[in-house]
């Protein structure tokens, strides 16, 4: 069963999301700032983190970089998603590290799409 972090600030998003994915088997860890999403991945280091990026505390572009520059955490693979899907926001996330790029309001179906695509990648690494 894949450990799966969700950083997400808004408690009806979290609920939702990490409701459907425990349903699907996994196991969802939360973080509802930046800075407690990059605490957490380095304590629990999941399997997978689904990084919204507009956060309080610390945002998701920053917490993103950071995750990507402890050795623990490096190469944990980081689908960040915002609401807000202005032109380049997906080549900004990517620069900053995430893996994937995904838009809210959440499609389920692509989001676990992209799950499974990069945990099958990385499991394969």
């Amino acid at each position: 069963m894949a450990k799966i972090l969700l950083v997400e600030d808004n408690e009806m998003n979290r609920d939702m999301l990490s409701r459907r994915l425990m349903r699907r088997g996994f196991e969802v860890i939360v973080a509802v700032d930046g800075e407690l999403g990059v605490i957490t991945a380095e304590s629990e280091l999941p399997d997978l983190i689904v990084m919204d990026m507009s956060l309080p505390v610390l945002d998701g572009w920053e917490a993103t970089k950071r995750l990507k520059q402890i050795p623990a955490t490096c190469n944990i693979p980081i689908i960040g998603c915002s609401a807000h899907a202005m032109v380049g926001d997906r080549e900004r996330g990517i620069e900053a590290g995430c893996d994937d790029y995904d838009t809210k309001p959440i499609e389920f179906a692509r989001l676990l799409g992209k799950i499974e695509r990069l945990l099958e990648k990385y499991a394969r690494d």
